[in-house]
């Protein structure tokens, strides 16, 4: 593995990916397959703005609670 794919696989675990969907985005990439490895990519940027938005009702639920209990 060279020194730029090194740093695209700990990028992309860093991103939350798992080694599993990592690997096989560098794997698409190597063979090619750029808009498959986005496809991936994207649906993972996907849920975790879910993700991202679902931990921020539940703050927002809980600063009104605080707020109104002062």
């Amino acid at each position: 593995m060279t020194g730029e794919e090194k740093a695209y696989l700990s990028n992309l675990l860093d991103a939350g990916c798992t080694q599993r969907m990592a690997e096989q985005c560098l794997f698409l990439l190597k063979e090619g397959k750029k808009s498959e490895a986005l496809r991936l990519l994207a649906a993972h940027r996907s849920d975790l703005i879910k993700r991202l938005h679902a931990s921020q009702k539940q703050l927002d639920c809980l600063d009104y609670f605080i707020y109104k209990n002062r």
